[in-house]
């Protein structure tokens, strides 16, 4: 596909999001969406799992099954269904169900889809003018009373021979067999070729078979020698060993030691202890003696083997004839090894003759042949199961691939596909919640989407495995949220999941939280820092107590105790007048900076300009967060290639999270704690109020309203206007009674 193609198609277009994006409206634009301009897409590809519509849908609609759905997959798509159905504005509605009419048979594709809905239906039992997701679905069904459908299996049902049916039955337990479309168990062809070649291998295998040597016992007697070899051999080596050093046959016999050391137990227990014995006594002499005791361990087997193999009139063995015995079931063993056909000897070798004189194999691959020869009707049944699917579901994938419209939907009953459910949490709702299927990528891309995260891990009884997700929290306060506190998970089916949170990516939630997040990080900074003095303060008196103790010194008899010095008074009194200075200096500053406070309202500003400078800066960077908040990282996160912002402003995300509403009521709480009389509250009230006003005026600071502070260091500036005032009253009093010259007369 070119990634820009010039056309004359006009396009409506729509601002959401943050972000003008095209609007889809009509089948006509679906016929010619490979004519819009790749740019304009607002997502590149997405995952065909993990998200809320049908996966089979997702299936469908990506063609080459490579896991994801890209705009090629989506053009494809579109062009093949706009082929399918007479008005494609039909696609636009989402309905679970097509109406035979309004598949177009103009075409081949339509007529295919044609033929096999009618064919559907028909197996089906119906007599109906449409067909749904429903009817296609349930492919057992579909082909429950068909003889043949296409799939190159065949079932007992797809013959009548009831030797046929008998043999396709015998090789399905043979080979396993296959699944058939009906939902039985059948073969395919290789599997016939298989069990064919089975029986032809097993029968020839039972033709070779050997002579038996000790007749219906053989098997018995390899069996036993071959269990007895290992431990015969053994003796008859300790045996020549003994004969080689007769001074060794105490060693090499069984150790008298170790019997003791499991005497005390439960010897039943001690089985393979005593199998490690010796066959039977070491005595040097290398035959063993069939007349002496054997190793109980070993007992049953050994005289088994001898009553059937050895003559009954024989009192001792050597090594050479037990070799004789084992030679003697050598080609039976050998044969035995060489089994061919097991996966048909439970049949019996009776059976498998019959079957071979039968010959069923050529009818059964003929019965293959004839359901192969339906292959594309049934792939035609597969097209119109995926008619079904995406005549219901295209238009909600593009309303979710090309502009996120669902996501951004004023209805708030519309989920987009990546919306898992909702997340009941610190009284509040949150709606956008997306499954994490990767949470490595998650870590690294989820910050920058400038919202409040939290990352929960959900588990329900009905539930295969547990599942991730992350949820926006876009409105309130960050309240009780923490690590670990449990909260409720609802899917969209309903099913609710126990979740924890187990992340939190901080960022703000509201210009409200932006408000009172200094004053709370103040309240966290100062609780942290009484707890950690306090921590440190009660160390320390528990360290210096544990040190006086510990170097205490008990006076002897007669000895005065020592005497602790008094407190030196005149040691801290420089202390104390440097800390009655400096409370003295910050007193006189904060009394001349009030005393600046002329009027009423000076006050108001005073507050309002303290609260900006303290809250002003973090509410301006929340605002500023607030607009820019994007879930597209979160999206891309999770395997999608997301081509535009799509952000989540103030208004908008004020519809993602709901907030708890109270009713107000007027009914008393009856655990509620005993408040104060009313009378002590006035008389408290109006005492505080007195304090605070005496305590204003005494520091000056009501001077505005002419109520000066009676104590000497606010009445300087007042004495000082006084002295001025005298001055100037005397300057112009001398002003007055000094006499003014006259002036010399003219000369004449």
């Amino acid at each position: 596909m070119q990634l820009f193609k010039k056309t004359d198609y006009k396009w409506t277009f729509q601002n959401i999001g943050g972000s003008t994006r095209v609007k889809i409206q009509s089948g006509e634009d679906l016929r010619h969406l490979g004519e819009l301009d790749q740019k304009m897409w607002t997502v590149l590809s997405c995952p065909v799992s993990g998200l809320e519509i049908d996966s089979k849908s997702l299936a469908y609609a990506d063609n080459d099954a490579d896991g994801k759905i890209h705009i090629g997959d989506v053009v494809a798509t579109a062009n093949w269904l706009t082929d399918a159905v007479v008005n494609p504005d039909i696609l636009l509605q989402g309905s679970d169900s097509i109406a035979l009419a309004d598949i177009n048979q103009e075409n081949e594709t339509g007529k295919k889809l044609y033929v096999s809905a009618v064919q559907i239906l028909k197996n089906l039992g119906k007599e109906a003018e449409s067909i749904s997701v429903v009817d296609t679905s349930d492919s057992i069904a579909i082909f429950a009373k068909t003889r043949f459908n296409g799939d190159g299996i065949i079932t007992e049902n797809s013959t009548d021979a009831a030797e046929e049916k008998e043999v396709i039955a015998a090789a399905i337990a043979a080979t396993g067999g296959a699944d058939d479309r009906s939902g039985d168990k059948g073969v395919t062809g290789d599997q016939i070729e298989a069990f064919y070649a089975a029986l032809a291998d097993y029968k020839a295998w039972q033709e070779a078979k050997p002579k038996m040597v000790f007749a219906e016992d053989t098997a018995n007697v390899l069996e036993l020698h071959d269990a007895l070899d290992a431990k015969v051999k053994d003796f008859f080596l300790r045996s020549r060993l003994a004969a080689f050093n007769a001074e060794s046959t105490a060693a090499l016999d069984v150790q008298v030691s170790r019997i003791e050391a499991i005497s005390a137990d439960n010897l039943t227990d001690k089985n393979d202890e005593i199998a490690s014995y010796p066959l039977q006594r070491i005595t040097g002499k290398a035959e063993l003696d069939l007349t002496a005791p054997v190793n109980p361990a070993w007992d049953a087997q050994f005289s088994k083997l001898i009553s059937i193999a050895v003559d009954k009139k024989k009192k001792s063995l050597t090594e050479a004839e037990w070799d004789e015995i084992g030679a003697k079931v050598a080609e039976y063993k050998a044969w035995l090894g060489a089994k061919a056909g097991a996966t048909v000897e439970s049949l019996g070798i009776d059976k498998v003759n019959e079957m071979l004189k039968a010959d069923k194999k050529q009818a059964l691959l003929d019965l293959v042949a004839q359901d192969k020869a339906l292959e594309e009707e049934a792939n035609g049944i597969t097209a119109v199961d995926k008619l079904t699917h995406l005549h219901r579901d295209f238009y909600t994938l593009l309303r979710n691939y090309i502009t996120l419209q669902d996501f951004y939907d004023k209805d708030q009953d519309v989920k987009a596909i990546f919306q898992a459910g909702t997340l009941i949490i610190d009284q509040r709702a949150c709606h956008l919640c997306m499954r994490v299927t990767n949470p490595g990528a998650q870590a690294s891309m989820a910050p920058t989407s400038g919202m409040y995260l939290i990352y929960c891990t959900c588990t329900a009884k009905g539930a295969p495995a547990p599942i991730e997700i992350v949820a926006a929290m876009t409105m309130g306060e960050t309240g009780d949220l923490f690590v670990g506190k449990n909260c409720i998970f609802y899917d969209r089916n309903g099913l609710d999941y126990d979740a924890v949170v187990t992340k939190i990516i901080d960022n703000p939630i509201s210009i409200k939280q932006a408000f009172w997040s200094p004053y709370r990080r103040m309240a966290k900074w100062a609780e942290d820092l009484i707890n950690k003095r306090a921590a440190e303060k009660d160390a320390q008196i528990m360290a210096d107590t544990t040190a006086k103790m510990a170097d205490a010194k008990v006076p002897a008899e007669g000895e005065a105790p020592a005497v602790k010095p008094s407190f030196d008074i005149a040691k801290f009194a420089g202390i104390f007048a440097a800390i009655g200075m400096a409370l003295g200096l910050i007193g006189a500053a904060l009394a001349d900076f009030f005393g600046s406070f002329t009027a009423w309202w000076h006050w108001i500003v005073f507050f309002v300009v303290l609260l900006l400078l303290i809250s002003g800066p973090s509410m301006i960077m929340a605002w500023l967060k607030l607009r820019k908040r994007n879930i597209a990282p979160l999206l891309n996160a999770n395997g999608w290639a997301v081509n535009a912002q799509s952000l989540v402003n103030i208004p908008f995300g004020a519809t993602l999270t709901d907030e708890v509403h109270y009713p107000l009521v007027k009914i008393a709480d009856p655990f509620a704690e005993k408040g104060m009389p009313a009378w002590k509250k006035w008389l408290i009230g109006i005492v505080s109020i007195a304090v605070i006003v005496c305590g204003l005026w005494l520091a000056n600071l009501c001077a505005w309203a002419g109520f000066r502070s009676p104590l000497p260091c606010f009445n300087k500036p007042a004495e000082e206007e006084v002295v001025i005032e005298e001055q100037a009253s005397a300057t112009e009093e001398e002003a007055a009674t000094m006499e003014v010259p006259e002036e010399p007369a003219a000369a004449e």
